[in-house]
C-alpha cells in the first residue's frame, strides 16, 4: 500500500509546484507586458496567456489543499472531540468531498466535450478553449485522489504525558 500512496502524494506535490509555477508565469507575463507597453512592444495575447496560467495554477494547487487539509475548517471544534469521533467526522467530510468532486468532474467533463465539439477559441490568440479545461479536469480528478488519501489514517506520533 505504501508503494501506491507515496507516488500519489508525490504527484500531488509536483502538481502543486507546477501550479505555483503557472502563477509565476502569469505574473511574469503581466510584468513583461507592462514593461513592453512602455517601450512600444506589448506581449500579444497577454490576457489569454494570463487567464490560462491562473486557471491552470488554481486547479493544479487545489489537490494539495485536500491532501494537507488546508481548506477552511472548524478544527477548534472538531479537535475537541474524542479521537474516534474526530476521525469519523473527518472521514464523513472526506467522503462528502469525494462525492461532490465526482459530480463536478462529470459535469465539467460534459462541458469539456462540448467545447471540444464546437471548437471554441479564445478571443486574442485563438487558443482552443478545451485547453483551459484540461487543467480543470486534471485538478478535479487529482482532488478526488487527494481527498481519498486524506481519509487514510496516518499514524500520529505519541505525545508523552
Amino acid at each position: 500500500m505504501k508503494y501506491v500512496l507515496q507516488p500519489l502524494r508525490a504527484l500531488i506535490i509536483i502538481s502543486a509546484g507546477t501550479g505555483v509555477a503557472a502563477y509565476a508565469a502569469a505574473a511574469l507575463f503581466t510584468v513583461g507586458d507592462i514593461i513592453g507597453r512602455q517601450i512600444g512592444m506589448p506581449i500579444p495575447g497577454v490576457i489569454d496567456l494570463v487567464q490560462l496560467c491562473v486557471l491552470g495554477g488554481a486547479w493544479l494547487v487545489i489537490p494539495y489543499a485536500f491532501l494537507t487539509g488546508a481548506h477552511v475548517g472548524v478544527d477548534l471544534l472538531v479537535e475537541s472531540f474524542p479521537r474516534a469521533l474526530e476521525t469519523l467526522l473527518r472521514t464523513m467530510a472526506g467522503l462528502a468531498a469525494i462525492a461532490l468532486l465526482t459530480l463536478m468532474f462529470n459535469y465539467c467533463y460534459d462541458t469539456f466535450q462540448q467545447k471540444l465539439m464546437f471548437g471554441d477559441r479564445s478571443q486574442q490568440l485563438g487558443i482552443p478553449i478545451f485547453y483551459f479545461w484540461i487543467p480543470l479536469l486534471y485538478g478535479v480528478a487529482l482532488s478526488i485522489v487527494a481527498a481519498a488519501l486524506a481519509i487514510i489514517p496516518t499514524p500520529r506520533p505519541e505525545t508523552p504525558e
